[in-house]
């Protein structure tokens, strides 16, 4: 048969169980196995079940995964996501809509330890929001604000899903965490002048709170060291090239558990659901790992990529045009799939595009983890939002979308400045001699 009609009967057949409700990873794997089988024979597409699993269980890099994954669990269940809270509202809580932009630096600086969009909205969510409501914020605000900030968790480095880029798409890591520095700042920058603007059209939205003196702050100061310092040793260790990144996730776990140790976290109860979630997460991200690998070596024999940049260079359309409707797609996915899955089925076909139009790929990767994350909270169903819904059954869905709006607006702009301006991303790696592509 035609390798691109098997190509596209092969994609096609990865919609439809995904459809059917089967697990992403095992609907990739089994449509790459099935056409594998038509193009080679089935002899060499089932020995691609012993070879694929046992190279990525084995891999070195994919240990990065499970150990950020622990260290964010533990810094949460140690109450370091607090602390970052607290040292944010000390300094911009007495702002209209202070406790709002203390909640967005919060979840940045949860996200330097997390590296989990999910995991720092629900976070940020038992913290911050009774402390909004209590202060009389709108609700639309006071949820609008943490699910746009809980995406913060899957930009600001070291992120997780960066990690996952850099290992399918064979990029350096530490570059990518690199160049996210940037857009990471421009991100919370931009949600802040959101913030600014709505509680400046609704002053009611979000009513200033107390300002806290010097003496104040500093003993909140001295409260944050923990994570201070947990950010510190894990980003700055691998920026001064003292730790690898798989090295600085395992110091930085390390870490979070002796903070959880410490301030008598540590139960039984709490160490057992740690370990099973991490866990259960790690298990769902090799499973799609897996899958997206045997679907991806099926994707590479059937010349799909080739030809579908082949044709969009024969419409002549410019490749900034073919990069928004690539960035509707992925806020379209971002929306339905959670990050891993809408990477993993994707990349397979897109990047070969981008990086033939021309793109860098160390900016795609800063690029397209911005997008998805942006997706997380697009209507009509952003799962950010759900999550947020999820916990808080009293307030109206209607409301939490209606507060994402400001951030929305904030993010499409910030996508077209990264997509206008792509140095944003590709400066500051450069400029400190990070190996490129």
């Amino acid at each position: 048969m035609d390798p691109l009609l098997v190509g596209s009967l092969g994609l096609g057949l990865v919609f439809l169980l995904i459809a059917l409700h089967v697990p992403i990873g095992v609907a990739m794997g089994l449509a790459g196995f099935i056409s594998i089988g038509i193009l080679l024979d089935f002899e060499k597409s089932i020995s691609l079940f012993s070879t694929e699993p046992t190279s990525i269980i084995a891999s070195a890099d994919f240990a990065v995964i499970p150990l950020f994954l622990l260290m964010g669990s533990f810094a949460a269940a140690a109450g370091l996501s607090a602390d970052i809270y607290r040292f944010a509202y000390c300094f911009v809580g007495h702002y209209r809509g202070g406790l709002a932009l203390a909640t967005i630096g919060g979840c940045a600086g949860f996200g330097a330890v997390c590296g989990s969009s999910i995991a720092t909205a629900a976070t940020m969510t038992r913290i911050a929001l009774p402390e909004m409501l209590e202060r009389r914020y709108q609700p639309a605000l006071a949820t609008g604000c943490i699910a746009a900030g809980g995406t913060l968790g899957i930009l600001i480095p070291p992120s997780v899903i960066m990690v996952l880029y850099g290992i399918l798409t064979e990029q350096f890591v530490i570059t990518l965490f690199v160049a996210a520095i940037v857009p990471g700042l421009l991100t919370v920058v931009f949600y802040f002048i959101a913030t600014g603007i709505y509680t400046y059209v609704y002053p009611e939205a979000g009513p200033p709170g107390e300002r806290m003196s010097w003496p104040e702050r500093v003993k909140v100061f001295r409260q944050t060291w923990g994570v201070i310092v947990l950010g510190i040793v894990v980003s700055g260790g691998i920026y001064a090239g003292i730790f690898t990144v798989a090295e600085a996730a395992a110091v930085g776990a390390g870490m979070a558990l002796a903070f959880t140790v410490a301030r008598g976290k540590l139960t039984r109860r709490v160490l057992w659901g740690i370990l099973g979630e991490t866990a259960a997460n790690t298990g769902m991200i090799y499973v799609l790992i897996i899958g997206a690998s045997i679907f991806t070596y099926f994707v590479s024999l059937s010349q799909m990529p080739a030809e579908l940049v082949a044709l969009i260079k024969g419409l002549g359309m410019p490749p900034l045009m073919v990069m928004v409707m690539i960035t509707i797609m992925y806020l379209i996915l971002g929306s339905v799939f959670d990050t891993v899955a809408a990477m993993v089925i994707t990349l397979p076909f897109v990047f070969p595009l981008v990086v033939g139009l021309g793109y860098d790929p160390i900016w795609f990767g800063v690029y397209n983890v911005m997008v998805i994350e942006v997706g997380m909270i697009t209507p009509p169903i952003g799962i950010n939002v759900f999550v947020l819904h999820g916990m808080a059954r009293d307030i109206p869905l209607a409301t939490v979308f209606r507060g994402i709006l400001p951030y929305f607006g904030a993010d499409l702009a910030r996508l077209g400045f990264l997509l206008l301006f792509p140095a944003l991303a590709t400066w500051l790696p450069s400029a400190v001699g990070m190996p490129m592509s």
